[in-house]
């Protein structure tokens, strides 16, 4: 993905007043990442300059009652030059995993246009036991637990190899063929369900 590209989908969120969420953005070569922190900047500062208004641009009434529209066709320079409209509620997020190869460095100006967040790893039981309610498991809670020291288990005690996945993705595809399973014949056993996808799956 190159700079026009990306240039292009910034405009098109802020004419649209959409959001955006840019995956992996650090994949990105640093060549582009330098060029976006300009790209997205523009669209930042428009959206300043457009809360300096009264009422931010939007329709408000004053202190005396007296009603006032907003701005219509709110308009701002790109950073190609290009003049395009800003609608309300234009926003961009991005994710990123520091540290991979082949993952590049933010710029310093890039990181100052967003907020970081950190993510913590997520609870799989927890997911477990949602995802086995929703595929219609009764004993969902005991099933999950099972279910978790199982992959805890075997993440810790197996070698680690790059055809072994214990990911939510892995977890939720034996889940969805449990659940498949289980309505395939009503009065199973939920338990042995689940040990069979287990066995199918893996």
């Amino acid at each position: 993905m190159d700079y026009r590209t990306m240039g292009d989908i910034f405009k098109g969120l802020a004419a649209s007043g959409s959001w955006g969420c840019f995956d992996e953005f650090n994949r990105l070569v640093p060549e582009v990442l330098s060029v976006c922190s300009v790209q997205y900047k523009c669209v930042t500062d428009a959206q300043k300059r457009k809360t300096y208004l009264p009422g931010r641009g939007l329709d408000y009434v004053d202190k005396e009652g007296v009603f006032h529209e907003g701005i219509k066709n709110y308009r701002f320079i790109a950073a190609d030059g290009v003049e395009m409209p800003l609608e309300e509620g234009t926003s961009g997020f991005i994710t990123m995993n520091p540290g991979y190869i082949g993952r590049a460095e933010l710029p310093e100006s890039l990181k100052a246009l967003f907020r970081p967040i950190t993510v913590m790893v997520p609870d799989r039981q927890l997911i477990m036991e949602n995802m086995l309610m929703a595929e219609g498991f009764v004993t969902a809670k005991i099933l999950a637990k099972k279910f978790a020291a199982l992959y805890y288990l075997l993440e810790d005690m197996l070698s680690p190899q790059k055809h072994y996945d214990w990911g939510l993705r892995a977890i939720k595809s034996v889940l969805v063929v449990a659940g498949s399973l289980l309505r395939a014949e009503a009065g199973q056993d939920e338990a042995d369900v689940l040990y069979r996808a287990l066995r199918d799956f893996n």
